[in-house]
Parts: C-alpha cells; structure tokens; sequence
C-alpha cells in the first residue's frame, strides 16, 4: 500500500479532488520549524513510525510543501525510516499544467528543470 505525507487536512482535500492518488494519508499538522519550536515530536512522527513497521507500507510519498521547512520536513522522515523496506519519494514541482514559460518564477522553473524526466 502506499500512505501520502501531507502538512495539513487542507492538503489532503486538494489531493483527494484530483482523484488520482488510491492509498492512505499521514497528516503531520505542520512541518519541522526549529525556529518556530516545532520538532518531530510536534507532528506525530511516532505514529507514522509505527504504521510504518507493521510492513504493509510499501511506498511513502511525501506531498509536504515546496517550503524550506516542507523541503526539511520531508528529507527528516525519508531519512528517519531509511532502515525499513519502504520506497519514499516526492511529488513533483514545476511548471503548472496550462502555464506559460515566461510567468513561471525563477525557483519554480530551477525545480522544473531539475525534475525534468525523459520522454523515451
């Protein structure tokens, strides 16, 4: 099975709207902000980690936001769970369907650019 990681209910809305995504959810309520005084032990992370080791999880996608803290947040659990079977990877940023190259803002287009996949 596969579990989405999302910062907040709001999120996890949008991503059922697109009727896209058939697994389950983990909602942190946040994400890791040390300047804020927000750790892991803030957002449940254990409770993901349990879920987790019972082994019927096969992929983690981390659907946190395109923030420095979502950024964080997302490499912190990939890295916490590292130890256990699970493929973990991260919903793709970029240039939004129907856009247009020359409005997209620069840090948008870098992510673009660096997520590009091949088309054969």
């Amino acid at each position: 099975s596969k579990i989405c990681v999302l910062e907040s209910p709001v999120d996890m809305l949008a991503i059922e709207q697109t009727g896209g995504f058939n697994g389950g959810y983990f909602v942190l309520m946040g994400h890791l902000s040390p300047i804020d005084g927000v750790g892991p032990d803030d957002l449940g992370l254990d409770k993901l980690l349990i879920r987790l080791e019972s082994g019927a999880v096969k992929e983690l996608i981390m659907a946190t936001n395109p923030t420095v803290e979502g950024e964080a947040t997302a490499h912190f659990i990939a890295e916490q769970i590292k130890a256990l079977d699970i493929k973990v990877t991260r919903i793709a940023h970029g240039v939004p369907v129907g856009g247009e190259l020359e409005y997209v803002d620069g840090g948008t287009l870098a992510h673009a650019m660096a997520g590009r996949r091949s088309m054969n």
